[in-house]
């Protein structure tokens, strides 16, 4: 059997996946496609690009200062509740003595191998979840040791064999966590998890509510989680799906959401070496929290249809943009989230044609240009010069031929000019028949005075109109030279 990764043709949005299978029996499974590939490949690649994109839309959700933020960025150290406490120092000391006897797994910073390890505890608590109490019940300390110790030494452990309770193998997951040298959501994150439980809805007047907004909790989460490091990820989503599988059997177990929280928090959000008193009203945000995560874990480790469209943008050669607000992807399923996609691409071809038609425009104006420049100089030359000058936006994009300004024309006060000017709206070139004639002054009288009034908008004239107009033009002329002509041989 054969298989093919996915590829992408040039030029093309389509994402192929094929599988060559000589296997009769598997031909018919389906192909499954990772909707967040693109996601993940940018997450791997270029770690600086996709912690922008993604920091970039959690700072739209949630409201983090200066400081906080640097703290998630990892530019700065987690300021702490109980961090100078004396408290916290004894503590500290006392984690530092336990580290000094860490294993492989245990009291170890979080690896790949150690979550192999651990896997297998939480593989055999799927299988038994029916226990009551479980992770609440406190299981033998004995057979706990021997297990830890074949966790940390690499033994192959068979937890079927009937040797251990469910309650020892539950108890040991705890302990791992506990041992943790930080909590599982990392202490970069502390604040931003504070800033999710305050996440409420609006009422009409835009005032804020005691209700939560779980749909921008779990947007806010989705992102939190694409940045935590990848061994913290994949743990993390393994203890989720365990502890969401364990409440939906709350009427054997006994244990809820909410019970499984209180057993949890400690170890995978609140910070290390503080205590109940440092964190105060924080408790009930924390908890609840950890609460909400259980319930919603099945939808808190896909990646936002935003974030994909721009990871899949960036490979894809197109214009990505950074935001929710940007893409305008406001449904997360079915048909609803190919429409915004569709308008989106449609949108993107409008903006590369206009820029393909204006870029080409500008090459011929700036080609034209300069054909005229290289004119023998001539009346026509300057002529062209002269409407050049009067669009210099418009005519000579980007140009860098020097060009001498041309004289300012002195507007023609002719009758004929009234009426074209204002029949086509625009002042219009003359050109002489013959340089050494010059134009006769013409008077206006009262009647042609009336007569460019009636003319109207040119916009409504018709080309009878212009006819009659231009008729009636010339036998006023006529008549205004037969009265000069005989007021001339009058005074002779």
């Amino acid at each position: 059997m054969a298989a093919g990764a996915p590829a992408s043709g040039g030029g093309s949005d389509a994402i192929c996946n094929f599988v060559i299978c000589n296997d009769s029996s598997l031909r018919s499974q389906p192909i499954i496609f990772n909707p967040d590939f693109f996601v993940e490949k940018l997450r791997h690649e270029k770690p600086e690009v996709f912690t922008e994109l993604v920091v970039s839309n959690i700072t739209r959700l949630i409201d983090l200062p200066g400081a906080e933020l640097a703290q998630l960025m990892g530019e700065e150290d987690p300021k702490l509740p109980g961090a100078n406490s004396t408290a916290s120092g004894f503590f500290r000391s006392l984690m530092s003595l336990k580290r000094k006897e860490k294993g492989v797994v245990f009291g170890s910073p979080l690896t790949e191998e150690g979550i192999a390890q651990v896997s297998q505890l939480i593989e055999y608590l799927h299988k038994n979840l029916r226990a009551e109490g479980l992770f609440r019940v406190p299981g033998n300390s004995i057979r706990q040791q021997i297990l830890k110790d074949a966790l940390n030494s690499g033994t192959d452990i068979d937890l079927d064999s009937g040797e251990f309770h469910s309650n020892d193998v539950a108890t040991l997951l705890k302990m791992f966590l506990g041992e943790l040298p930080e909590p599982l959501l990392t202490h970069k994150h502390f604040h931003a998890h504070l800033k999710i439980a305050d996440l409420t809805l609006f009422d009409e007047k835009g005032n804020k509510t005691s209700t939560p907004d779980k749909e921008r909790q779990i947007e806010a989460l989705q992102l939190l989680f694409l940045i935590l490091p990848a061994p913290n990820r994949s743990l993390l989503k393994l203890l989720l799906d365990l502890l969401y599988q364990t409440a939906k059997k709350q009427d054997k177990n006994k244990m809820s959401a909410h019970n499984l929280a209180l057993m949890f928090a400690p170890h995978i959000l609140w910070p290390r070496n503080v205590t109940a008193n440092d964190l105060q009203e924080n408790i009930t945000k924390l908890n609840n929290g950890v609460t909400f995560m259980i319930k919603h874990s099945q939808k808190l480790f896909k990646a936002p249809v935003y974030i994909r469209e721009c990871a899949r943008l960036h490979y894809l050669g197109s214009r990505a943009h950074t935001s929710k607000d940007d893409l305008d992807l406001l449904t997360s399923s079915g048909s609803k989230e190919l429409q915004p996609l569709k308008s989106q691409k449609r949108s993107r071809l409008d903006s590369c044609h206009q820029e393909e038609t204006q870029q080409r425009t500008e090459e011929a104006l700036k080609e034209l240009f300069r054909h005229v420049h290289n004119m023998p100089d001539s009346a026509k030359k300057k002529k062209l010069i002269r409407q050049f000058n009067k669009h210099p936006t418009a005519l000579t994009p980007g140009s860098d031929v020097p060009t001498s300004p041309a004289p300012r024309r002195t507007r023609s006060r002719s009758f004929s000019g009234l009426i074209k000017r204002k029949v086509l709206g625009t002042p219009v070139i003359l050109e002489r028949k013959s340089r050494d004639t010059t134009p006769e002054p013409v008077r206006v009288s009262k009647e042609n005075v009336q007569l460019l009034q009636k003319c109207g908008s040119p916009a409504h004239m018709s080309q009878a109109k212009l006819k009659s107009l231009e008729g009636q033009k010339e036998e006023s002329c006529r008549r205004m030279r037969a009265r000069l002509l005989s007021k001339d041989s009058s005074s002779l």
